[in-house]
């Protein structure tokens, strides 16, 4: 992995990958929807789609034929703390992607009409979203977590956001968060030594620089959402506070969302799906932010049966709060660890969204054999330290379906009361 800047202080980060023919162009910025405020919410990921519609040089249908006809792919995706626009293609189309890549990222030109037409789109992606009630869910556990806090907000937005949004308030909105300190650019694969030349050429004159902008870490909330919709199963989210991307003890959350609910052995998905088919989709997962974390259960059930799923779940929870891991869950969750950060390192976009993440919100680069050890250092102990902290609070609930009162019946203290012991 090599570190460079540009001569206006972008960082770029590149990994090169000789035996690949393609190469993977990222450009990252620390822009996400924990930055927005309330009556900005939505504008991050409304710019995301906007830089595809169009720059003084291409129109937004040139873009798709430039990439359709280098048989490579261009997207982008917003997330909570930042935004990627990427292009993957083969290494001699490298300056074609560099090219069109930049060009919509400075000289897109919001223009009313478009604008009105994107604004569509996102409004039917939210729609989409809210018949979806499995996503829906997760939105609303990250209300329940963090209740005002950014980290709480959606990265769709809202209808009445969307509507009051112009070529102006989006162009104020770049012009705060896409600041040269906040960008990174992310190269990883076969690209020819000119790469820094080409980069400089293109970004060396972005000059927009600024003070940060500070950001609050938010306080768990322990809350409840429900949203009423006639459904055939009640999607239900239990949350308490993880791990965020600078602490210690993240490779231990890791292991132990794995045994609880990170995949086909785990015993969420054992116990609930396969002994008992109570529920098709069982399941857990971690968020790590910046500052925080939050780690989540997901099941979607029958309604008459909502009331097990919940109680079975609490048992199991209990039961890895009083006797921890198995030492078999230990080794089974670090080999899936290993084998999936091995894995990841056989594309050149996995890598490229490796390095360019890490740059991003760590500014650092721990070698694969570092993280391996730090996977393998992980005891049983501090599996089971980790599980008595978390478990010694109130969780958050969310609930989509018919009726809340499954939902209203749990008492959201019970693992603090369990654990205290």
């Amino acid at each position: 992995m090599i570190k460079q800047q540009l001569s206006n202080g972008l960082r770029v980060v590149l990994e090169p990958i000789p035996t690949l023919r393609s190469v993977s162009f990222g450009i990252w910025v620390k822009a996400g929807s924990r930055n927005e405020s309330p009556e900005q919410n939505g504008i991050t990921h409304f710019i995301e789609h906007m830089l595809f519609k169009g720059t003084d040089r291409h129109t937004a249908k040139d873009i798709a034929d430039i990439f359709d006809g280098i048989g490579g792919n261009v997207n982008a995706f917003t997330t909570k703390e930042y935004t990627c626009y990427y292009a993957k293609v083969l290494d001699e189309h490298l300056p074609i992607a560099v090219d069109v890549l930049s060009d919509m990222f400075f000289h897109s030109r919001f223009e009313q009409e478009e604008l009105n037409k994107e604004r569509g789109v996102i409004l039917e992606e939210i729609s989409m979203y809210e018949d979806t009630p499995d996503d829906l869910v997760h939105d609303l556990i990250a209300k329940a977590a963090y209740d005002h806090h950014p980290l709480g907000y959606t990265i769709l937005g809202t209808e009445a956001n969307l509507k009051r949004f112009t070529p102006d308030t989006l162009r104020d909105y770049m012009k705060e968060r896409y600041r040269v300190e906040d960008i990174v650019i992310a190269v990883a694969g076969h690209y020819p030594e000119s790469i820094l030349e080409l980069l400089e050429e293109k970004f060396g004159s972005y000059r927009n620089t600024g003070p940060e902008a500070a950001t609050e870490p938010p306080i768990f909330q322990s809350g409840l959402e429900f949203f009423r919709k006639k459904t055939e199963q009640n999607h239900i989210c239990l949350s308490l506070p993880g791990c965020g991307l600078n602490d210690d003890r993240l490779y231990s959350m890791i292991l132990l969302n794995n045994a609880l609910g990170g995949g086909m052995s785990s015993r969420l998905f054992q116990e609930i799906r396969e002994k008992r088919g109570l529920a098709y989709s069982v399941y857990s997962y971690h968020s790590a932010h910046a500052d925080s974390g939050m780690f989540t259960i997901y099941a979607g059930t029958a309604p008459k049966q909502t009331d097990e799923v919940l109680k079975l779940t609490f048992e199991i929870l209990n039961e890895v709060i009083e006797q921890g891991l198995s030492p078999e869950e230990l080794r089974r969750g670090k080999e899936q660890m290993k084998g999936s950060l091995i894995l990841g390192l056989e594309s050149s976009s996995s890598r490229m969204n490796r390095i360019g993440k890490n740059e991003l919100m760590l500014g650092k680069h721990p070698s694969i054999d570092e993280l391996l050890n730090r996977i393998e250092a992980v005891t049983l102990e501090n599996v089971r330290e980790l599980t008595r902290d978390l478990f010694s609070q109130p969780f958050a609930a969310a609930m989509v379906g018919g009726s809340d009162k499954a939902i209203q019946a749990v008492r959201r203290d019970s693992f603090a009361s369990s654990s205290s012991h």
